[in-house]
């Protein structure tokens, strides 16, 4: 019992450090919706890589129309004509916008190159594209798919934004993403995914997991990751750091620029505003699938950020459950568990504390309040130590495989510069 309970007091202390990060991100998200909204209001390329028709992919093409800026272009990009979210971005487009001029009968057509003048839409200040990049073969399909995109941009555009199809951003997104950039040293200004499940345990876990890795950003600029999700970076920043020729035999477009950044010595924002939606349901398969993925291309591109999350949630698994089993134990025994019991609760108590603080965060940083209401809660608040056990298995996973199945892709990530297509769906 006294290793138990020596392991237990590391993991108190570790939830108790836990806890104070959690209470940063939460002072940090304060501090950044209390400052006033920028000025900074340059031409933006919006580029939005998709391969399929995600749930609700219309609604998220719409907010991406709908945003409350002056000026912008978006360029939707994918691999192939056939692609069936081809046919949900022309409906989007053809229910906002209207057609430059009386030639463009056919708004942005399966098949046409950007060159081509029908895929040039307008609506007020807006522009927007679509771009058929074709197969990638010696880098993954959305970092081709966005090499492609920057080679297109508009002649005016003095930022790059990148957003993912499942993503669902607020109107005011471009604005609070783009006004870091104001200032020189901020290299990128990037957001993250908050889950936004429906129905499903496994969605509502996802969430719970997803959400860990949402609060490990802040302050700390040197320390902020990239997520190609929602991140901008001014142009020539983008093209003199030579962001797109260090993206050849990658698959991560994100890790990528985030390791561009640092070794650079260019800070990156964390704007809390540009936490964006995502919403929908996945099954349990669909959920291993997600965060092993996640950890796989951690490991390739990040293995200290790996070794660590492998370290930190083997210790937690072997002291929570394995301390629930030893109370289980010792109770059919006869033996005393009063010690035991109470330093469980204390782990809980500090995990679930941190889970809530980090969930009115974020709350407070969606300004329609549209985040789900108590089953959603309840997920955050109850289900974080199954969240620290799935974090283990995607860990051990990444251990033993490199293979990974990404939108009908099986890729094999061989090194952060090279990336092996094994095989795509037919479909």
């Amino acid at each position: 019992m006294l290793v138990y309970y020596s392991l237990a007091a590391i993991a108190i202390w570790l939830g108790v450090l836990s806890l104070r990060g959690g209470l940063r991100f939460s002072s940090y998200v304060r501090q950044e919706l209390a400052r006033p909204a920028g000025s900074y209001l340059p031409f933006v390329s919006v580029i939005a890589p998709f391969r399929g028709a995600d749930p609700d992919f219309c609604e998220n093409i719409a907010a991406l129309l709908a945003q409350n800026y002056p000026a912008y272009e978006i360029i939707f990009v994918t691999d192939r004509a056939d692609d069936p979210g081809l046919l949900v971005v022309e409906r989007a487009l053809s229910n906002k916008l209207q057609p430059v001029a009386d030639a463009h009968k056919n708004p942005a057509r399966v098949g046409d190159d950007l060159a081509s003048t029908d895929n040039n839409l307008k609506l007020a200040g807006q522009t927007t594209r679509i771009i058929i990049a074709g197969p990638a073969i010696e880098s993954g399909q959305k970092v081709y798919n966005l090499q492609r995109a920057v080679q297109e941009l508009d002649q005016r555009t003095e930022v790059i934004a990148f957003v993912d199809s499942d993503a669902r951003p607020h109107r005011n997104w471009l604005r609070a993403l783009v006004s870091p950039l104001s200032e020189e040293s901020v290299g990128a200004a990037t957001g993250y995914r908050w889950f936004e499940p429906q129905r499903t345990l496994a969605s509502h876990l996802r969430s719970v997991w997803n959400a860990s890795i949402a609060s490990a950003l802040g302050a700390s600029a040197d320390q902020n990751f990239c997520w190609g999700g929602s991140t901008a970076m001014r142009r020539e920043t983008f093209e003199g750091l030579g962001v797109a020729r260090l993206w050849r035999g990658s698959i991560s477009d994100d890790f990528t620029m985030t390791r561009v950044l640092q070794k650079a010595k260019l800070a990156i924002h964390f704007v809390p505003a540009c936490l964006v939606q995502s919403f929908g349901d996945c099954s349990l398969r669909e959920l291993l699938g997600f965060t092993n993925r996640q950890l796989k291309i951690t490991r390739v591109y990040a293995p200290h950020l790996w070794q660590a999350v492998l370290l930190g949630s083997s210790q937690f698994v072997l002291v929570f459950f394995g301390g629930i089993v030893l109370v289980v134990t010792r109770l059919f025994m006869g033996l005393p568990v009063g010690v035991a019991v109470g330093m469980l609760a204390i782990m809980f108590g500090l995990g679930t504390a941190k889970a809530w603080i980090r969930l009115r965060a974020v709350r407070r940083a969606h300004f329609n309040n549209s985040l789900s209401g108590r089953p959603s809660a309840l997920a955050h608040l109850c289900l974080w130590p199954f969240a620290s056990a799935l974090f283990l298995i995607n860990a051990l996973t990444a251990a033993f495989s490199r293979r990974i199945y990404w939108r009908g892709i099986s890729y094999e990530l061989k090194s952060p510069t090279e990336a092996v297509i094994i095989s795509r769906d037919s479909d």
